[in-house]
């Protein structure tokens, strides 16, 4: 019986020195498995702004906290407007246009700036701040057809409706892209920021494509 009882002993311990080390190499494993890392990082900056070399610890903590300026909330009000107008002129091409292109593009436009305008709205309401009315005057923004203008498409068909329109929507895009530019240079707020790049890659591309099919 002592023997049998000595041998459970031994094999306690044994079975004990084990576990210790299997913890003792897991803990080392995992310190081993995310090395920290000495290698400078490049931080680029605004527009305007030269790049920056931050140390591993600078990088850490490097991540700024969104902050909202008064370019930042007149660009998305603004920019609501101007998109809503878009929709407006996209809108009349199903039952207007001649061309098959121009109808796809159309409705691209549509599908594009319609959520962007959801998007913006919620923005606004979730930082408590006011939202553009519908019928807010806002001719002296950059590309907004004047309502001469909205009333000639609207009453233009066929071949007539798609020249007005190109016309008409790549000025309207232009002055979306002067809009972005500034707002990414005054504005302060992250998504903002996120919103006018986006808005500047879109509607470049939607630009060529207008001039391919006005032949320009």
């Amino acid at each position: 019986m002592r023997v049998a009882q000595g041998n459970r002993v031994r094999v306690a311990l044994v079975l004990m020195t084990g576990a210790a080390f299997l913890l003792t190499a897991c803990s080392e494993d995992v310190r081993g498995s995310a090395p920290v890392s000495t290698a400078p990082v490049i931080a680029p900056g605004r527009p305007g702004e030269e790049a920056r070399t931050l140390s591993p610890a600078e990088a850490a903590t490097a991540v700024p906290s969104p902050t909202i300026n008064a370019a930042d909330v007149r660009y998305v009000q603004d920019m609501i407007v101007h998109h809503r107008q878009a929709l407006d002129m996209a809108a009349l091409a199903p039952s207007r246009a001649s061309s098959a292109k121009l109808k796809a593009l159309a409705a691209r436009i549509h599908d594009v700036q319609e959520p962007e305008i959801r998007g913006m709205t919620t923005w606004l309401e979730q930082e408590r701040l006011p939202r553009p009315d519908h019928h807010a005057d806002h001719q002296d923004m950059p590309g907004m057809a004047t309502p001469e203008q909205m009333t000639a498409l609207r009453a233009a068909s066929g071949a007539e409706f798609d020249s007005l329109f190109l016309q008409m929507m790549v000025a309207h895009h232009e002055g979306a892209i002067t809009m972005a530019t500034r707002v990414l240079t005054e504005g302060s707020h992250l998504t903002v920021e996120q919103w006018a790049t986006d808005v500047i890659a879109e509607q470049t591309a939607e630009i060529r494509r207008m001039r391919e099919m006005q032949g320009t």
